[in-house]
This record gives structure tokens, sequence and C-alpha cells, in this order.
């Protein structure tokens, strides 16, 4: 292993050990709101839809390459797809 360069070490800024990750936090909990407020931290409002459940689906690469090719999105195209065809067939 290669040792590291003395003059670019920091005493003041030593490097984060596993026990500084284990109690690391993030700002929006231990930062006051007026502070949040000046660093532009805003905290996500409720989900207005119902969240969709991630799932893992293997596609032919050809259908997958026709979803992918009208841009971002593609998932929620497959999943408009799926549910017209439920409409005219059985679950």
């Amino acid at each position: 292993m290669k040792r590291p360069n003395p003059e670019l070490i920091d005493a003041e800024n030593p490097e984060w050990s596993a026990a500084d990750f284990k109690r690391a936090r993030p700002a929006s909990e231990v930062l006051p709101e007026s502070i949040q407020a000046k660093l532009g931290i805003r905290r996500r409002g409720p989900q207005k839809t119902p969240t969709k459940v991630p799932v893992t689906i293997r596609l032919s690469p050809d259908v997958l390459e026709k979803f992918k090719a009208r841009g971002t999105g593609w998932q929620s195209r497959v999943d408009d797809a799926l549910r017209d065809w439920l409409k005219t067939h059985a679950a």
C-alpha cells in the first residue's frame, strides 16, 4: 500500500473512521430550520400519488430497446402498456 504524502495530511481534519460514519447524521436532523433555509435544504413533501412497487423483470432486448428509444419515462410506458393489456385480458 502506498504511503500518504505527509504534506497532504491535515491533522485538524483527519479521515473519518467507520465509527465516525456510524455516528454521522443528515444535516436535516442536526441543523436548525433557519440555517437549513439559508443553505437551501428543503424537505420533500408527501407523495401525491401512490408509490409504485420496485420489481425486477426480464424483457426481450428488442422490446426494451423500443421502450427506451423514446427517452426517459420508459418504465412508466411499460407500466401503462401492461395496464392497458390487463383491460382486455384476465389477470
